[in-house]
């Protein structure tokens, strides 16, 4: 959508300053900054959202393929993730997203050959996972046993404590007599998923989070939620529709290549051949882009942005000619496989079925040739699935995220800024900020709140009612 001229001295250029309203831009048009840019604006201010790529949805995105429509990677949340929920909830999509009615993950030991399911029930927090936990057949007697002393041991911790965040959570695991298999078969199952690093390789304060809030709080909170329509028709599609209702003024192709102040104390956003005067700026871009862009004593140490780690995710597309794969989605053990889900409905096929896979932490594979990673999936996918083995592999690809999330390393927490800067009008957001959270689509909600909070508060303007139950 094209906005026109917006030179300072085009048509429109001081359309805020006429009508009396105050202004503000958002760079990035991720989860972050179109969460920012849709609270700013039901708050009555004039938003230009500002986005270098041909679309929104920043790393949770869909493209064409042939006949399908493929999601880069497959993402889910939890039922926890109250600040993705509301985000749904605003531009419409709540329905195309739905949540399990019950937590139920089923997990197949590829040597074994055996399934196990790790499921709630309706009792309280812990008891919620005590029947699942007992009947795991992935984990002997007592590393069940085990497994509940460290539960406890882990809601027993003061999420606030910064300590945490300087301690890795595998080493902490194995303190409370947690076996390699355990954390194989139940932590790293969960941790890998939601922190894109092994245990050893993750913050403690972040496993801490994760575990307390999505396994630990409320017996429906780790509920699963997945889109059964392409990530695109949400975060562009529909996103894109909320943000127009919503008035915001959004243009897509467009870099920021500087932002500065103006004499008067407004703000200056640059693009090529034009420049944006607004009262705020929301930089909702990554830590590297955002440090690019920051002017000079924005944050006290701008360097630490650059020592946030990125990590990787990998996704394997299979297509067959037939269906393979009876469930939604299963976990496995013993194998390079992770988690693996149909996509074939919301893909558009038609005929067969079509497999996602998504592995992360993929450090040592995300630059193999896709040669390489079918001849070392496929017979995997063959022995976890026996009726892959007659089936015809109609497409194999690969879809690469080499900084699909920041790394979770223990002392990220005191690099992570959070939404407000040091300069009056400008605030950050983006998944790696301070939310508290590790990379997810909650993250990265929550700080295009925690950005539109600050920037109101500071603008004395209120805040919207879905936004103040998001905040």
């Amino acid at each position: 959508m094209s906005t026109g001229n917006m030179r300072p001295d085009g048509p429109g250029a001081d359309t805020a300053e006429e009508t009396g309203r105050q202004s503000a831009v958002v760079v990035g048009g991720g989860l972050a900054g179109t969460t920012a840019a849709l609270a700013l604006a039901d708050a009555g201010l004039d938003v230009t959202l500002l986005e270098g790529r041909p679309r929104l949805g920043g790393l949770a995105f869909s493209f064409k393929r042939g006949d399908l429509t493929v999601d880069n990677g497959q993402h889910v949340y939890l039922r926890c993730c109250t600040a993705y929920r509301w985000f749904l909830d605003r531009i419409d999509g709540t329905a195309l997203s739905p949540l399990q009615e019950r937590l139920d993950v089923p997990v197949l030991d590829a040597d074994r050959n055996r399934l196990g399911r790790l499921r709630r029930t309706a009792l309280p927090v812990p008891l919620h996972l005590a029947a699942s936990l007992a009947t795991y057949p992935h984990l002997s007697l007592a590393e069940r046993a085990n497994v509940g002393r460290a539960a406890l041991a882990l809601k027993g911790l003061d999420l606030g404590d910064p300590a945490l965040d300087e301690r890795d959570f595998g080493s902490w695991l194995s303190e409370h007599g947690q076996s390699r298999r355990a954390i194989e078969a139940l932590w790293d199952l969960v941790g890998v998923a939601t922190l894109n690093a092994v245990a050893g390789e993750s913050s403690l304060g972040l496993a801490a989070m994760v575990f307390k809030t999505g396994l630990l709080s409320e017996p429906g909170a780790a509920d699963i939620g997945w889109a059964r329509v392409p990530l695109g028709e949400l975060h562009d599609t529909l996103a894109r529709k909320a943000l127009d209702s919503a008035g915001v003024r959004t243009e897509l192709r467009t870099r920021v290549t500087s932002i500065s102040r103006t004499g008067n104390g407004r703000w200056s956003v640059e693009v090529p051949g034009e420049r944006i005067a607004a009262d705020t700026v929301v930089l909702a871009v990554p830590q590297r882009e955002t440090y690019d862009l920051l002017p000079d004593g924005a944050l006290d140490d701008a360097e630490r942005l650059l020592a946030i780690g990125t990590a990787p995710i990998l996704n394997l597309h299979v297509v067959y000619d037939r269906k393979v794969l009876k469930r939604p989605f299963f976990t496995a053990l013993g194998s390079p496989v992770q988690w693996v889900f149909d996509r074939t409905e919301a893909s558009g096929l038609t005929e067969g079925q079509y497999l996602a896979v998504s592995q992360s932490a993929a450090q040592d594979e995300i630059d193999e040739p896709v040669a390489v990673l079918r001849e070392r999936y496929l017979p995997e996918f063959e022995r976890l699935l026996p009726a892959a083995r007659g089936a015809k592999v109609l497409d194999f690809f690969v879809t690469r995220e080499r900084t699909a999330t920041f790394a979770p390393a223990p002392g990220v927490g005191a690099l992570r800024p959070t939404a407000r800067t040091n300069a009056p009008g400008l605030y950050l957001a983006g998944a790696w900020t301070a939310t508290g959270w590790p990379a997810t689509m909650e993250s990265a909600v929550r700080s295009g709140v925690s950005a539109a909070d600050a920037a109101l508060a500071a603008l004395d303007r209120p805040r919207g009612h879905l936004f103040r139950e998001a905040a």
